[in-house]
């Protein structure tokens, strides 16, 4: 079901106090807001069993930022579905830009690790985008158009309704740099007609797409307006309390 979501991605920052002490403040800053969207972190995955006992009224949700596309077996340094089930975590980042980048992430492995997400009960969010040479060819609608057939047009239509995409413009995230909020549209409607030329119009609006580039307190307002994006998968600004609880207010108004 479509819904807004904010969700922090704290990648390989904090040490175990500060991670606990960020955990503390988004659970008292929750109960005393009325927050007009789903609130979700994904923390580094030594924090996630953390995380899972502080929020076990599930007011947060807690993803891992990711997951192995195997079962079990020897892979050193991988944790599996099975074990994100096994502390009830929400679910996990699929993707994401700098795991492309650094670990040689492909689309296929994406589809598969969609499929062992959603087989375990778990809601992956999918991320992809362009990179800044991409955008400047004008590749960007096509490469964001194989990322998403690739990785989730094997799925049913049941099976996607379950999963979150999270737009993210690689050129814009830690840079700074921001797509407008007409570009973001662009691209997040773009992917909405993708998914209703293949499963429908109806399957295509019960999807939420969040934005993933430089969020910010001065822009998440503009950024949420826009009626294909439904949130906001947020890097820096998640690490600090204030500034992550100014996004989750851009959907206040």
């Amino acid at each position: 079901m479509r819904k807004n979501i904010v969700a922090g991605n704290w990648k390989m920052n904090k040490n175990v106090i500060e991670a606990q002490q960020l955990m503390f403040q988004l659970l008292e800053y929750k109960k005393n807001n009325a927050a007009n969207c789903e609130v979700w972190i994904a923390p580094p995955s030594l924090y996630l069993m953390m995380a899972r006992d502080l929020y076990e009224n599930n007011e947060i949700g807690v993803f891992a930022q990711d997951m192995s596309e195997h079962e079990s077996g020897a892979y050193t340094g991988e944790i599996s579905a099975g074990m994100l089930e096994s502390i009830e975590a929400t679910g996990t980042l699929v993707g994401h830009s700098e795991r492309r980048q650094y670990h040689g992430e492909t689309d296929a492995a994406c589809n598969k690790k969609v499929k062992r997400a959603l087989d375990m009960g778990l809601t992956p969010i999918y991320c992809n985008g362009e990179t800044l040479d991409q955008r400047k060819a004008g590749q960007h609608l096509e490469v964001v158009k194989n990322q998403t057939e690739e990785a989730l047009f094997t799925l049913s239509a049941e099976e996607l309704k379950k999963v979150v995409i999270a737009y993210e413009p690689v050129w814009a995230i830690g840079t700074g740099e921001t797509a407008s909020p007409e570009q973001a549209q662009e691209i997040h409607a773009h992917i909405r007609s993708l998914i209703a030329a293949k499963y429908g119009q109806e399957v295509a609006d019960e999807i939420s797409i969040l934005y993933g580039g430089s969020v910010k307190p001065d822009n998440a307002k503009e950024i949420f307006s826009q009626p294909d994006i439904d949130g906001g998968l947020i890097g820096g600004a998640a690490l600090k309390m204030d500034d992550f609880a100014k996004i989750i207010e851009g959907f206040n108004s």
